[in-house]
């Protein structure tokens, strides 16, 4: 198989994942300011298994298909209104997430581990975007800001993140095994447990 055709099946596996973030996004438990959703693990999903670059081309084609009016973000909506409205700061908080939690795994090795320490630092950037996004949208101070958007997803985020490890890095390797999926850095430890 040339370079070509395995790049053409990332760029598909990219736009599945997308797909896939729209379809968890409407797994939702609802709060106060900002809902629990099924986003994150999704966005943790796709850095893990697709690692930096294709991770955040997913993400970003994801909001862009959200942001057109597509209703692909929590609770069935979508529109720009969503990426400035009181949660825009958690969607676009997903960008240098995805980015850093594959960039991170592409560097140390796409273990368990390693899975685990990036997407705990992957929730822990979505939640200070879209905390300080909340606080300045919402005119909140930092604690009621810190009480609605960050406090109350913390356990839950970690849980999300050990999900997103442990399933990311099965199915990246079964992927990779069945050639849909490629490695862009061939020298670095890809799919032990």
């Amino acid at each position: 198989m040339t370079n070509q055709q395995l790049k053409l099946r990332s760029m598909i596996v990219t736009a599945l994942f997308a797909a896939i973030i729209g379809v968890l996004a409407q797994i939702t438990i609802p709060l106060p300011l900002v809902p629990i959703t099924g986003q994150t693990l999704a966005i943790g999903l796709a850095a893990t298994i697709l690692g930096s670059r294709y991770g955040t081309l997913s993400v970003l084609l994801y909001l862009i298909i959200g942001s057109t009016g597509v209703p692909v973000f929590a609770e069935l909506s979508g529109g720009i209104s969503k990426l400035v409205g009181p949660t825009g700061g958690f969607l676009v908080g997903f960008v240098p997430a995805v980015f850093i939690i594959g960039f991170y795994m592409e560097k140390t090795g796409f273990t368990f581990k390693n899975a685990m320490i990036a997407n705990t630092i992957g929730m822990i950037i979505t939640l200070a975007f879209g905390t300080t996004w909340l606080k300045i949208s919402a005119d909140l101070t930092w604690a009621q800001a810190l009480a609605g958007g960050f406090t109350p997803f913390l356990v839950v985020g970690l849980i999300k993140a050990a999900l997103a490890s442990w399933i990311g890095i099965i199915v990246r390797k079964r992927l990779v095994s069945a050639k849909l999926l490629f490695s862009i850095h061939p020298n670095i430890k890809q799919e032990s447990l």
